[in-house]
C-alpha cells in the first residue's frame, strides 16, 4: 500500500458502555481539523461501489461508525499511486482526504453500512469532478 500525501488515518476514541458506546469524531482542537462546512452520512450496501469522485476544495473526514466500508484513494497525478483501508467499529479511525484526489468506497460489511462525513465546506456540486467506475483500472 501506497503512502500519498494529502491521506491521513487517525486514530478515534470509542467509549464502551453498557447501555451503548460513544463514538468520537472530531475536535475542532485537533491539527487536522480544517473548518466546517457540513456533516452528512452516506450508505453502501454490501458489495456494492460508489466511485469514483474528486472535490477540488472540501477535505473530506470519512468515519463508519456503523458497519464495514473499503476506501480506496488514488492520486492520479502521482503515477496512479493507490492508497486503501477498510474502516470499521473494529477499525475505528477517521480518514482525512485532502482536495485533489480520487476516491471511492465499497460496502463490504452485512447489513447497514454508513459513512459520515465532516466536510470542511458545504457542499457545492461545481466543486466536485466525477469519472464512472470503468475510467479508472483497479481491481476492488
Amino acid at each position: 500500500m501506497d503512502k500519498i500525501i494529502g491521506v491521513t488515518l487517525t486514530p478515534l476514541k470509542r467509549i464502551l458502555n453498557g447501555k451503548g458506546d460513544i463514538f468520537h469524531g472530531m475536535k475542532q482542537s485537533e491539527a487536522s481539523f480544517s473548518g466546517f462546512g457540513e456533516v452528512y452520512f452516506s450508505t453502501v450496501i454490501k458489495d456494492e461501489i460508489k466511485a469514483w469522485k474528486l472535490h477540488k476544495k472540501m477535505v473530506l473526514n470519512l468515519i463508519v461508525p456503523v458497519g464495514k466500508v473499503k476506501f480506496v484513494i488514488i492520486d492520479l497525478a502521482e503515477e496512479k499511486k493507490s492508497f486503501e483501508t477498510i474502516l470499521s467499529q473494529d477499525n475505528y479511525q477517521r480518514l482525512t482526504i485532502q482536495p485533489g484526489l480520487w476516491f471511492g468506497f465499497k460496502g463490504i460489511g452485512e447489513g447497514l453500512n454508513l459513512v459520515t462525513n465532516v466536510a470542511s465546506i458545504e457542499h457545492d456540486p461545481g466543486e466536485v469532478e466525477r469519472m464512472e467506475l470503468e475510467e479508472i483500472d483497479y481491481e476492488w
